[in-house]
């Protein structure tokens, strides 16, 4: 039978009985059962297999696929025979957050926070309330009462928080009354509504809502007999874990499962061969390989493989792609200077070094820029190619060494990068600025530089107190950005950043030497150096080009002189003057 490299499927049985492509992974309900947690945590990005491998989990244990053993046999959890013997025992509660959302954006940029808060908590209660639908014959047996038959009938999407938070503890009693065994209870995106809570405002009231929930359902609840969540972050401890000091955690730099989820690079080219691919394996490993899961390098993202296998070897952004990048996109427009610095330098295919924190916590995301690169790390953007040993007499946090996962994430930010400028008007401003430049137009180069500043300043600045003072600063580095996504087919764009506040050095080399080359030099009026006016900022800049010597570097690479131009680029405020 035709194997059927097929999407979308994330219910193990369906996918066992339609013949769709899979790699086994059933060798993971066995590791994660003989280590024996009580509770595990496991963090991956979108479309590593998560949900798959907690339909899977739930195939294997619960009593509603006792007898089962068509789902597993010739599979590697079958040729454990202890294993085979716990298959379709268990009373299994499976629930996934990942519709847990306020709804659709456009729904709601009309909606205050209240109501958003309440769109959240209903779509929680909905969920809880479909779980409970799916055992509601066991009320039926004479030894629940009329009190937990009341209870059971009002889990529904209108039900008090108390309620809800109390609900997964109180059918978990329920099935281990009418069982006579406790409960595995498996959770599936469970940060889905936290991330969408951070991006919208609504960030502590989430928090105070699942804070009783978890510790409710997997710390005080006698009938649960192990929890299995999975999500992209591990949110802090003390923002919704706290109190679980029992939950293991295994995050992307962990050993445990680090080939339960995703494909190994063996795995990949095994399939590239069956599929008669395999002279797409270079090409394959350069778009997609790049994920690191603890000590094992060349992961793979399931989605990226199977749709290139699908697409007769289309080589595509499959899986950067396949979702809204809304909270990254909003990282790192807002972000500080040093963000976007570090995006231009990672899109020209560079590195750098960071402490990470696994823990990711939400509310410093504003003002740290460590913290979004430790977010960007878990949900798979960046990844992980050395770090400081962690030696018993170090004093400073460990230095992570960091660079875009991949091809396929390149081109992610790259069009998101170009996304800023699509913004109204500012496309046609820009473009009508690129192309003065190129016609040495500098009164049209003011014109339109004026009305892209005057459009994108406060997209780019950031915090609840925008700046004159920071806004040219972000403004720069987003324009910079721009220009080096833009322009990448025909210029090589470079920056270095200057000592001391406010100056900065671009320099546009051309691919073809023939070409005009082009140094721009922003300067911030500072009336602390004697600048009066844009025009003394202006002529500032010029002579710092002249005075370090700016063009020396293109006229070792062979540009003539009368080739290379100068530009000062003064600010203030939202005004800026080119000369």
């Amino acid at each position: 039978m035709e194997v059927k490299h097929s999407l979308g499927y994330q219910n193990y049985e369906d996918m066992s009985q339609n013949n769709i492509f899979y790699i086994d992974k059933t060798d993971f309900i066995r590791e994660w059962w003989n280590y024996a947690d009580k509770v595990t945590l496991i963090t991956r990005p979108r479309r590593f297999g998560k949900t798959l491998n907690m339909s899977m989990t739930e195939c294997f244990f619960s009593n509603q696929y006792a007898g089962r053993s068509d789902l597993f046999e010739g599979l590697k959890v079958w040729e454990d025979e202890a294993m085979r013997r716990q298959q379709g025992m268990y009373p299994v509660i499976f629930m996934s957050f990942a519709g847990a959302r306020a709804g659709a954006a456009g729904e709601r940029k009309d909606r205050d926070t209240r109501d958003c808060v309440e769109a959240m908590k209903s779509a929680v209660k909905q969920i809880l309330a479909d779980v409970f639908t799916g055992f509601r014959d066991i009320m039926q047996s004479e030894i629940f009462g009329v009190h937990e038959r009341e209870f059971f009938a009002s889990v529904g999407d209108h039900m008090p928080d108390q309620t809800a938070q109390m609900a997964v503890r109180r059918l978990c009693g329920y099935l281990e009354r009418y069982y006579g065994k406790k409960v595995i209870v498996l959770l599936d995106e469970y940060d889905a509504p936290m991330q969408e809570a951070w991006t919208n405002g609504y960030w502590e009231e989430a928090v105070a809502f699942f804070k009783n929930f978890f510790v409710r359902t997997f710390k005080d609840n006698d009938s649960i007999e192990r929890g299995l969540i999975t999500g992209i972050t591990r949110i802090s401890r003390e923002s919704i874990f706290s109190g679980l000091n029992h939950l293991e955690v295994v995050t992307t730099t962990s050993d445990k499962y680090a080939t339960s989820f995703g494909f190994t690079e063996e795995e990949v080219f095994k399939a590239l061969d069956d599929a008669g691919l395999g002279e797409h394996k270079e090409g394959v490993k350069k778009w997609y390989d790049g994920f690191t899961f603890g000590e094992h390098r060349d992961i793979y993202n399931p989605w990226s493989i199977i749709s290139f296998i699908g697409n007769n070897a289309r080589y595509e952004a499959y899986w950067a792609n396949t979702s809204s990048n809304d909270l990254v996109n909003t990282l790192i427009r807002t972000g500080s200077a040093e963000v976007k610095k570090t995006v231009e330098e990672l899109l020209a295919g560079k590195s750098f070094t960071a402490p990470i924190d696994e823990q990711i916590v939400f509310n410093r995301l504003d003002g740290s820029s460590n913290a979004i690169w430790s977010l960007l790390l878990a949900a798979g953007y960046l990844k992980l190619i050395d770090r400081e040993p962690a030696g018993p007499d170090r004093t400073e946090e460990i230095k992570y060494t960091l660079t875009l996962t991949n091809r396929e994430v390149w081109f992610m930010f790259r069009d998101m990068v170009r996304g800023w400028f699509g913004k109204q008007n500012v496309p046609v401003y820009y473009n009508e600025f690129i192309n003065a430049l190129l016609r040495d137009d500098v009164r049209r180069m003011n014109t339109f530089m004026n009305k892209v500043a005057l459009e994108t300043f406060s997209y780019f600045d950031t915090g609840d107190k925008p700046s004159g003072e920071t806004q040219p600063e972000r403004f720069y580095h987003g324009f910079v950005l721009g220009m080096a996504v833009n322009l990448s087919d025909r210029y090589r764009v470079t920056s270095n950043r200057e000592s001391g506040y406010g100056r900065y050095d671009v320099m546009l080399e051309p691919v073809d030497k023939k070409d005009k080359a082009f140094i721009f030099e922003f300067k911030v009026l500072d009336a602390d150096d004697d600048e009066r006016t844009l025009e003394d900022t202006v002529a500032g800049a010029l002579a710092q080009i002249e005075e370090k010597g700016y063009e020396a570097a293109l006229t070792a690479n062979g540009f003539a002189p009368e080739n290379i131009r100068k530009y000062g680029f003064g600010f203030q405020g939202k005004r800026c003057l080119i000369g």
